[in-house]
């Protein structure tokens, strides 16, 4: 094994052993010593994947077993990596948040008596995702697939005590699991006719399973392992109609709504789509169906943004709708594209998000934006940096999310593959949507009037308890039972344990664009690493009218999604600032519209009334005619009672008299000698 092979192996297991130390020994080693351990192991991880990415540059790509795990027939299940582009981009994406992650949460959670566990967590989701990152083979993919997962149920029911938190873990793994039943059935086809589950020798033979059909139902081989890959991918990246999970996992603390919804978890099935992008690129079935599914999730998950009054439950729908961006660029063969928006959203949703936890504690844990205003002057670092996420969301010139936002949008523009057309209406309307629901929020928290310290009629049923939080974690000492600042009191700046991170995250929100739109879209970045087929030119369209970062943000001044931005930006300052009776008006007119969006689309009342309701119902049948009609009724009385009528039968016989035992004897005399006689 090379010195870089040990690298290799070590970046997943820092982040694991701090993870075992804090979650095993958390009582032995105390907070203090959690939270180092942690921070420790996965500040080693993002020092190794620098490292690792500066070998990577110097040409040294990485695809090799490590460990043989079981061998079945032909098939060998491995465990190994592959280190090449997309990998480190993406190790240091994930483990560079996971780590303003990990400081963060010193201040986040400084009074959770959880506080160990909660570090054991976050550990532990970051070896999950790297393990899923490195993967070079389906098996290892899944591990990393169901561990990110299984952690993810663990985070989001952190608070235990809570029913509201209980239910939200139980949607998102139930949800997760019926992504990753056709996730499982894609890499079950791939084993079945490739014969193999490394990933390299799977796209060597993507042209033979180009001719083979599904048995027995005629489908293209191709078509099916990608929508069923692409299956798992809507269950993990929170595509409709499975997103309904992500925005009730607000339940959990702050700091993973910023792991799981920033740079891990949710964008895996982005990540996993543009690593299959030589099978994907095969079949334009699967490319319609993932553009189409993603253009609706841009677009409507958007409007659901626009009247939450949560202000985590805001970033959230944000988080959903810029997943549909990503996924739209999948869909029209603009892998660079998409990944290069994984990274940039990474950063600034990160920001947006622990920026959101920072307003929270200065709030004394109240959620809810209505009670909230002019809080520019008492968090300045908040502020500017939550002004700097927003205007990067939105896609302001020069701000990282321009690039990849107007990169995906100038993409669709020019694709040819079916559902375009749709795809570019819902992306256009989408960046005026985006514009509108951020800027409401930042406007409502930073600006205004100051609504905070009063009597307030707010009881936030609407969005469960998410604006209540946990008894065990308030830093408000004077109430115990009180959240929200009592009459008189003022918003406080965050510790700097909590504004650090958010500076940190708020220089690449600002320059990570700028400085790498070239090389990873036009430049040689991706080359061998994701591969589009020639009828696909979108990219290449897009290098020809390419001049330059710098001249593209200049043009992006005169953009018709620019126009649309700030289209969205003044008409919240408008309603929010200057006449905010305007939108209660239009709430009044458009009630059915705002009670259709209240209800999120119904997806929650359509899954409780046919899935939940239709289980309920298969196991009350189950119990009522299975388990009590059957199984007791025939299986077990049944037999008892068998027993008990064979009993009173015999008993008619045994009475004791020998005249009747003689009489019977005769009988059964006179029974065999007539059938000896009738057989002869």
């Amino acid at each position: 094994m090379t010195e870089m092979q040990k690298l290799y192996i070590l970046v997943p297991l820092a982040p694991l052993f701090g993870a075992i130390l804090a979650g095993l020994f958390g009582k032995v080693i105390g907070r203090a010593g959690a939270h180092v351990v942690t921070i420790l192991g996965v500040a080693t991880a993002f020092v190794l994947s620098v490292i690792i990415f500066k070998d990577v540059m110097a040409g040294n790509v990485f695809n090799g077993t490590l460990y043989t795990w079981a061998t079945s027939g032909d098939l060998t299940l491995e465990v190994g990596f592959l280190i090449d582009q997309l990998t480190v981009m993406m190790m240091l994406v994930v483990t560079f948040v996971s780590l303003m992650v990990h400081i963060y949460t010193i201040g986040y959670m400084s009074e959770d008596p959880g506080y160990q566990r909660f570090f054991s967590y976050i550990s532990l989701f970051t070896f999950s995702m790297l393990m899923l990152v490195m993967s070079n083979n389906f098996l290892q993919l899944f591990f990393g697939w169901e561990a990110v997962g299984l952690v993810s149920y663990l985070l989001i029911g952190f608070w235990y005590t809570r029913p509201t938190a209980i239910f939200a873990n139980m949607k998102a793994f139930l949800v997760n699991r019926v992504g990753d039943f056709g996730f499982l059935l894609g890499i079950g086809l791939v084993a079945g006719f490739a014969g193999t589950l490394n990933y390299a020798e799977v796209f060597a033979k993507a042209p033979e399973l180009l001719e083979m059909t599904v048995p027995a139902t005629g489908w293209p081989m191709i078509t099916a392992i990608c929508i069923g890959l692409f299956i798992g991918a809507m269950g993990k990246s929170a595509q409709v109609p499975l997103h309904v999970w992500l925005p009730d996992s607000m339940e959990g603390p702050t700091p993973i709504s910023a792991l799981i919804h920033a740079a891990t978890m949710v964008t895996a099935g982005i990540f996993m789509v543009a690593r299959m992008s030589p099978l994907f690129e095969l079949s334009e079935t699967a490319l319609s169906f993932v553009l189409c599914i993603g253009a609706t999730t841009a677009l409507f998950m958007g409007f659901l943004g626009i009247i939450q009054n949560d202000i985590k439950r805001v970033v959230a729908y944000s988080t959903l709708s810029q997943l549909g961006y990503m996924t739209v660029a999948l869909g029209v063969s603009a892998y660079s594209a998409a990944v290069f928006h994984l990274m940039t959203h990474a950063f600034f949703k990160a920001l947006l998000f622990l920026g959101a936890g920072s307003v929270i504690i200065g709030m004394h844990h109240d959620q809810d934006m209505r009670n909230m205003g002019g809080l520019w002057k008492y968090m300045p670092i908040t502020w500017i940096t939550s002004l700097i996420g927003s205007l990067a969301l939105i896609g302001f010139p020069f701000l990282s999310g321009f690039y990849s936002k107007d990169s995906i949008i100038e993409a669709v523009a020019v694709s040819h593959i079916a559902g375009s057309g749709y795809a570019y209406f819902c992306v256009i309307v989408g960046v005026f949507v985006t514009a509108f629901y951020s800027f409401r929020m930042y406007f409502l928290v930073f600006h205004g009037k100051e609504r905070f310290g009063q009597a307030h009629g707010h009881d936030h049923d609407d969005h469960h308890a998410d604006a209540h939080a946990d008894e065990h974690h308030d830093d408000d000492h004077h109430d115990e039972h009180h959240h929200g600042l009592a009459p008189g009191q003022k918003p406080h700046e965050s510790p700097w344990v909590v504004t650090l991170p958010l500076v940190l995250l708020a220089i690449p929100s600002m320059l990570v664009g700028f400085y790498t739109i070239e090389p990873m879209l036009f430049g040689g970045y991706f080359e061998g690493v994701i591969h589009i087929a020639e009828h696909h030119p979108a990219m290449e369209e897009l290098a020809h009218e390419f001049h330059g970062a710098a001249a593209m943000a200049i043009h992006g001044f005169t953009s018709l999604p620019f126009f649309l931005a700030m289209g969205g930006v003044a008409l919240a300052w408008l309603f929010y600032m200057v006449v905010p009776a305007v939108p209660a008006a239009i709430m009044r007119v458009c009630k059915p519209i705002y009670v259709l969006l209240e209800n999120k689309y119904y997806f929650d009342k359509i899954n409780e009334a046919v899935f939940a309701g239709g289980a309920r119902l298969l196991g009350r049948g189950l119990w009522k005619v299975g388990d009590q009609g059957i199984i007791d009724g025939i299986v077990v009385n049944g037999s008892a009672k068998t027993v008990g009528w064979i009993a009173q039968l015999t008993k008619l016989f045994q009475t004791g008299h020998i005249y009747q035992y003689a009489f019977s004897m005769i009988i059964g005399v006179f029974v065999l000698l007539t059938f000896w006689f009738s057989r002869g």
